[in-house]
């Protein structure tokens, strides 16, 4: 087995002895400039590690191929055009859930406790500032119930919050009525594609925030951004997920960044040590799986 690391995947030392047991391994330590440098690293592999640069754009210009992936979002495949390519794809559900849960209850304790606002602070517009919002008592809707909205429940609930989740087949905004806080922790599939729309958010209860780490096809920016600027919400945070991990010059994060009421970061939620140790285990489990004849965590 020829096996073609495309980028540098963070692969620590007993990683990179697991992969060499596999195969022929040809490591990349750099991300490549062009889709089409990523594409002509992948020529005549027969398994792929990589993230989503050079894979989106590229990725059925491949055939007869497996490809590993060390993370967890995958909406964007096209599964009929993986299927006619022959092109079989597993990836690592899970492996981001305790970071980007940390990264949304950061941003609950950030918005609600104007946390940004004291930072380093030198001097005050008054001698005593008016007091934030505690998190006793407020209520939250989480919207989906997978690893990283379990997890961000149970917090939660440790804060003595009042949890609700909204899950398939439920009154999306009955769900979200009463709600202090909302956080989007969908997954991207034809079911959610478009789900928070204008109406969604002209029903939030006036005052409350909303939170996402999840790719705009999800929601309706104009109607979110309408919805803050008219004051019915008071506060976003998104991690800008449709955007290329870190790109800080990007048109989108930069709408997001620039806006005096939103807490913005370039898709970085996902992206700690704990991250990289359990997606690079699952990623290779995956390989190892494979070749065995016994796929694991295929996407179709």
């Amino acid at each position: 087995m020829k096996i073609v690391i495309a980028q540098n995947l963070n692969l620590n030392n007993e990683e990179r002895e697991r992969l060499n047991k596999l195969g022929t391994v040809e490591y990349y330590e750099d991300l490549a400039e062009t889709p089409d440098e990523w594409l002509e690293r992948c020529k005549n592999a027969d398994i792929i590690c990589t993230g989503k640069f050079g894979l989106k754009q590229k990725v059925y210009e491949l055939k007869d191929i497996f490809i590993s992936l060390p993370f967890v979002g995958v909406g964007f495949f096209d599964l009929e055009r993986l299927k006619a390519r022959n092109i079989k794809v597993s990836r690592c559900p899970g492996c981001n859930k305790d970071a980007v849960s940390e990264w949304i209850v950061a941003m609950i304790l950030n918005l609600f406790r104007e946390l940004p606002n004291y930072l380093n602070v030198l001097n005050l517009k008054t001698r005593r500032p008016e007091a934030s919002k505690g998190l006793t008592g407020k209520n939250i809707t989480i919207l989906g119930k997978g690893n990283v909205g379990s997890r961000v429940g149970k917090i939660c609930e440790s804060f003595d919050m009042n949890v609700k989740f909204f899950l398939r087949g439920d009154d999306l905004i009955n769900s979200i009525e009463d709600a202090d806080i909302v956080v989007d922790a969908l997954s991207l599939n034809e079911s959610t594609k478009g789900l928070l729309d204008r109406n969604f958010f002209n029903s939030f209860k006036k005052g409350s925030y909303f939170i996402t780490v999840t790719s705009s096809e999800i929601y309706d920016e104009k109607a979110m951004f309408g919805a803050l600027d008219k004051g019915k919400l008071a506060g976003i945070a998104s991690d800008c997920g449709s955007i290329q991990f870190g790109d800080v010059h990007n048109e989108s994060y930069i709408k997001y960044a620039k806006h005096s009421k939103v807490l913005a970061t370039p898709h970085i939620a996902h992206n700690t040590d704990v991250t990289d140790r359990v997606g690079n285990k699952m990623m290779i489990d995956n390989i190892e799986a494979y070749i065995k004849g016994d796929p694991i965590n295929l996407i179709y």
